[in-house]
This record gives structure tokens, C-alpha cells and sequence, in this order.
């Protein structure tokens, strides 16, 4: 069977894009050509699609972490993917610490997604109790990032 070539300047452009966003993987799919580019210890991969039917991964039940705030109903979650930042610039004050009391729509750090800031913002006003990322730490969409209590 005889593989398409593929285009390099696409998956240049892809991992490029992955550097940007700080993302750990990223696919582009046509149908006839699936290029997945992933970082962080997995090698950079190229699949071609070939019509075949592969059967779907079985689920893995990974255990959450006690301490991990998911479903805690004081989370400030994640709205996006990207990278989080404690303070408005390096070397300037951070916005919040544990033991700091905060305001509804105070602003609690911002996320770095597609070169834009955006402020991440209390949904209720009360003691925050953890800090569950650092400083310059990429983030998932959903990921637990503050506990107020």
C-alpha cells in the first residue's frame, strides 16, 4: 500500500501553534490524512488514514487526586485552555494568596489563550483556601484552578 506524502510546512505550522498555546497535542484530520503533534516526552507522530476500522480505546478509570478541588463546590474552574498567570505582569504583586479575601468578579489571575489575557474572576465572594496552579502553568478547560470557601 503506498502512503501520501504529507505536507511539512503543515505540521511545522501545528507545532508551531502547539508553542503558542502551550496545548501538549494537537490533530488535524481531512478524512484522507490525520496529522496528531504532540510534545512533553510523546514523539511527534504522522498517520495516514487507511480504510480501515479501528475499534474505539476502552475507557481507563484514572482515580482523582483527594486534593484536587474537582467537584468542590468553591472551584473557580478553568474556561479555556491555556496558561495561567498569578500576577498582571512578572515581577508585579499577584492578584490573590491563600488567606486573601475576595469579592464576587474579583479579578483571581489571568489565562493566556491565542495571545489574549484573560481575567479569570471570582464567582462568589469568600476566602480563598487553595491555589491549585502556579505561576506560568498550562491549564485545561474544566481544571480546578481556585478553592474559595
Amino acid at each position: 500500500m503506498a502512503t501520501k506524502s504529507f505536507d511539512a510546512d503543515l505540521v511545522r505550522s501545528l507545532a508551531e501553534l502547539l508553542d503558542q498555546t502551550n496545548l501538549t497535542e494537537i490533530e488535524y484530520d481531512t478524512g484522507s490524512v490525520r496529522i496528531r503533534v504532540a510534545r512533553q516526552g510523546l514523539p511527534m507522530a504522522v498517520h495516514h488514514a487507511v480504510p480501515t476500522i479501528a475499534p474505539a480505546a476502552a475507557p481507563v478509570a484514572v482515580p482523582a487526586a483527594a486534593d484536587d478541588g474537582v467537584g468542590h463546590p468553591g472551584a473557580v474552574t478553568s474556561p479555556m485552555v491555556g496558561v495561567a498567570y498569578l500576577s498582571p505582569e512578572p515581577g508585579a504583586a499577584k492578584f490573590i494568596d491563600v488567606g486573601s479575601t475576595v469579592s464576587e468578579g474579583q479579578t483571581l489571575m489571568l489565562i493566556e489563550a491565542m495571545k489574549t489575557f484573560n481575567p479569570i474572576r471570582a464567582h462568589r465572594g469568600g476566602k480563598v483556601t487553595r491555589i491549585l496552579v502556579t505561576d506560568n502553568q498550562p491549564v485545561e478547560f474544566g481544571e480546578p484552578l481556585v478553592i474559595i470557601e
